[in-house]
């Protein structure tokens, strides 16, 4: 649902609003927030962060609607402004612009166009929102791209975003290429490059499928990470696809004789999302960390070739979805105790 914040000190606008736009509240597709003046709408917009577009009058008291632009160009950069109002002279356009303003609809107003441009404007914020998410999970822009050129991209809210920390639930998939590293002793690097990025770009199609994003790549292995609903089964459900696709690879050439096989690791939980690395480097992976990370990459230590191995607590979230079969107990690395693991068959 799209978040509307109308800063306008005509009282009658707001009766007039939810009334033209009544079917569209109902339907929760848009949801209003009034204010009847500029610093009104300053309040309102600290007290609500979600807030996708704001409709603007320029003649208001306390701080007009150019003020306003002005100051919002430091508090909320992403939310993206219309400026309505009686004054449409090409001078108040101009400066509207210059501030800031992305479009402008003059009273009295047609609704119908207004419409249209809250549309125009609501999809250039999902437009500018996707891109901020990309570049927070895209690890080699973060690699070589210099902090500033970020800050210039995002703005001080969204550069913030992107450096926060936070714990989340998510599922962490481990999937590794069986036996590849015979083929790196005795193959060209050409050959072993060419023919590892053509595996790993099977396995990246199904994971992005699902929902999944790609956290790095390790040696001949991938790390992938589910966020959101139903992150553990759509997790499987990537994995599941991935052994399918591998599975049906033709072997290589004959001088080669290679047919890939996957062992996938599957862990669920609590991490800790964040920017790992150096800042003195300017080398920052935004990763995730935890226990969970770690287990799931020993499970898929453990796993043999074609095996989609799960815990036994992630065993008992999919064992109503997922046909499994008990493997049995098994030592995981740094662990004390023995853990029962169970191999996910479809």
């Amino acid at each position: 649902m799209a978040k509307i914040l109308v800063a306008d000190d005509e009282v009658d606008l707001e009766m007039l609003i939810k009334q033209k736009f009544r079917k569209q509240i109902r339907e929760q597709k848009y949801e209003f927030v009034f204010a009847l003046n500029g610093n009104d709408a300053l309040d309102k917009l600290e007290q609500h962060p979600d807030i996708d577009v704001l409709l603007s009058d320029i003649n208001m008291p306390e701080l007009d609607g150019l003020s306003l632009l002005t100051r919002m160009v430091e508090s909320s950069p992403l939310v993206k402004t219309v400026m309505v109002s009686a004054y449409g002279d090409m001078e108040n356009i101009r400066i509207a612009m210059n501030r800031g303003a992305f479009d402008f609809v003059c009273k009295p107003v047609n609704f119908e166009d207004l419409e249209l441009t809250i549309e125009k404007t609501l999809l250039h914020v999902k437009q500018i929102r996707e891109t901020l998410k990309a570049i927070k999970e895209n690890n080699i822009l973060r690699m070589y791209v210099d902090e500033t050129v970020l800050n210039f991209m995002s703005g001080q809210e969204y550069e913030a975003s992107l450096l926060s920390n936070e714990t989340i639930e998510a599922s962490v998939v481990f999937i590794d290429i069986c036996s590849f590293t015979s083929i790196t002793e005795n193959e060209s690097a050409d050959k072993v490059v060419k023919l590892l990025n053509k595996y790993f770009d099977v396995m990246v199609k199904e994971i992005i499928a699902q929902g999944g994003y790609i956290d790095k790549f390790i040696g001949d292995a991938i790390m992938a990470v589910f966020k959101g609903d139903y992150h553990l089964d759509r997790a499987v459900e990537a994995s599941l696809a991935v052994r399918k696709q591998i599975d049906e690879l033709p072997a290589e050439s004959d001088d080669l004789s290679f047919k890939p096989k996957v062992a996938i690791g599957i862990n669920s939980g609590e991490v800790i999302s964040g920017n790992i690395g150096s800042a003195n480097l300017r080398r920052l992976d935004y990763t995730v960390i935890g226990d969970v990370v770690n287990t799931a990459q020993r499970l898929q230590s453990v796993a043999m070739a074609g095996q989609i191995v799960i815990g036994e607590s992630g065993y008992e979230k999919i064992k109503e979805s997922f046909n499994c079969s008990r493997i049995g107990e098994r030592n995981l690395r740094n662990k004390t105790a023995p853990a029962v693991i169970y191999e996910v068959v479809n």
